[in-house]
């Protein structure tokens, strides 16, 4: 029997995680990730696209437990030297900090953007030496970068809000810079419109989410699956299990709970999954406009993963 298609849209960790499960589940060649770059930022003249290394590294075992991100059995060093440089300029040079196994990621990436490749073919060639069967596609080849307006500042990158900052300043707006001029990469309005299944994983609904949503005609192509398509509300009884998303919902005038995410995304996808945790918003979600499907959504193991992507491919195949 054919395995289905499932393109995902993706960011962040939870999505890393739920996408863990799915390729648990079904065949990971038919899995296509519609991956945020919105977070890409450059450091010390490398580019660096964190969601799609995050994604990366999870599916290949070798992401760093504690975190979530970054690699295991990672080293420091030449963060340590770089210390010695900032001291002497009595600068931070090392705010965001790259380990020296994942530098070597970044290397290769900025190195293959300059002999003329596409981020699309470069994320191609990285998950290919990592043993990836899967397929991410960053959701454009073109610039892509998320600004937020914090109180008191001004507008910074979402990096020295989110790694700076430590997310701890009230976010006014946030804009996606670069976006109107964009285009979709290759293959991703495709990995859309031919999926059987498509899911919006986890992930920060303004920042993770909202970012690709933003580049032309990828919200419209996500929006005409809506029959085939479930989200899992990465909030659990009002709080987001890592990261600021409810606190910024809440900044930015959303409700920060599983009804205010189906008020989101009820226009792009017909089925909520929700944590056992909001069992009584149940009937709120439907109010909202999407059906409600009741689940554990905290992805402690693998195992985990693997029972919340068979809940959730299960719920989209019942909406269709």
């Amino acid at each position: 029997m054919t395995p289905p298609r499932v393109c995902a849209l993706a960011g962040g960790v939870g999505a890393a995680k739920m996408l863990r499960g799915v390729v648990q589940v079904v065949e990971p060649s038919s899995v296509t990730a519609i991956v945020n770059t919105g977070d890409d930022v450059t450091l010390h003249g490398l580019h660096v696209s964190p969601d799609l290394d995050t994604i990366t590294y999870t599916l290949a075992n070798a992401v760093n437990p504690d975190t979530g991100w970054g690699l295991m059995g990672e080293t420091w060093n030449a963060m340590a030297a770089l210390d010695r440089y900032g001291a002497a300029l009595q600068q931070n040079l090392t705010w965001f900090r790259l380990g020296d196994q994942d530098l070597a990621t970044h290397l290769y990436r900025t190195q293959r953007l300059r002999d003329g490749l596409t981020l699309g073919e470069v994320t191609g060639e990285i998950t290919r030496a990592w043993g990836l069967q899967l397929h991410l596609l960053p959701v454009t080849d073109d610039p892509l970068e998320t600004r937020v307006t914090v109180a008191g500042e001004g507008e910074i990158g979402f990096q020295e809000y989110f790694v700076g900052r430590q997310h701890n300043v009230t976010v006014e707006s946030v804009r996606f810079a670069g976006a109107d001029a964009s285009r979709p990469a290759p293959g991703v309005l495709d990995a859309i419109a031919e999926a059987d299944i498509v899911v919006i994983c986890p992930s920060n609904p303004i920042v993770s989410i909202g970012p690709p949503l933003a580049v032309p005609g990828v919200r419209d192509a996500f929006a005409a699956r809506r029959a085939s398509s479930v989200a899992i509300s990465p909030i659990v009884a009002g709080l987001a299990l890592k990261g600021p998303a409810d606190r910024m919902l809440r900044e930015l005038g959303h409700d920060a709970s599983v009804v205010g995410v189906a008020r989101l995304y009820r226009d792009l996808a017909a089925t909520l999954v929700i944590d056992e945790a909001d069992r009584d918003l149940a009937g709120a979600v439907q109010d909202a406009g999407m059906r409600c499907v009741v689940a554990p959504t905290v992805m402690r193991t693998p195992q985990d993963a693997a029972a919340l992507a068979r809940v959730a491919l299960a719920a989209a195949n019942s909406s269709l």
